[in-house]
């Protein structure tokens, strides 16, 4: 701490004290988000009397955690509403241990997985449309996830996109070149 003479007080801290907590690497943040989810969803899924296996990994700069295995459908639920749900639950749970909000993903019975590669072939797909008629396509609403594929698949095609409405109806249009 600087005093008002330009003196620097060698007994105060020079960062504020974290609530007793350690400072942790990213990696290690992302370890624990991974591991306190999976406490989580095991509990879950034994209270459910589901069979699954978890599966931790870092991508990026989030943590990732799949549930694999048995009959998973019921916690992915139509178009994945129970998948988001239970994300955002673990997300809480990772939030409530740690104070720190956590970007983590879910996926339950590889259904991102097959979504993203479906996703991604429908974004070509219109994007090729686009370009071949050079007018603007919307396409169905989708969740923040599912249009984040789209808008990076577009992109990479060259194109644009945008997002219009509001949840749960926001869409992605596909825009023509200028």
């Amino acid at each position: 701490m600087t005093e008002p003479d330009g003196i620097v007080d060698q007994d105060q801290p020079s960062a504020p004290e974290d609530d007793g907590r350690r400072a942790r690497t990213s990696a290690q943040r992302l370890e624990q988000d991974g591991d306190i989810a999976a406490d989580f969803l095991e509990e879950l899924l034994d209270i459910a009397d589901l069979d699954g296996d978890i599966d931790l990994d870092v991508e990026g700069d989030r943590a990732s955690v799949s549930i694999v295995g048995g009959d998973l459908g019921q916690l992915v639920g139509s178009r994945g509403e129970v998948l988001e749900a239970l994300q955002e639950l673990t997300r809480l749970t990772v939030y409530r241990e740690t104070g720190e909000r956590s970007r983590l993903m879910l996926d339950i019975a590889s259904y991102r997985a097959n979504r993203r590669s479906a996703l991604t072939e429908l974004a070509k797909q219109v994007s090729e449309r686009v370009r071949s008629s050079g007018e603007a396509e919307p396409m169905d609403a989708m969740s923040p996830f599912e249009r984040k594929i789209v808008h990076d698949t577009v992109a990479g095609a060259g194109l644009r996109s945008e997002s219009e409405g509001e949840e749960p109806q926001r869409r992605v249009v596909v825009l023509p070149p200028p």
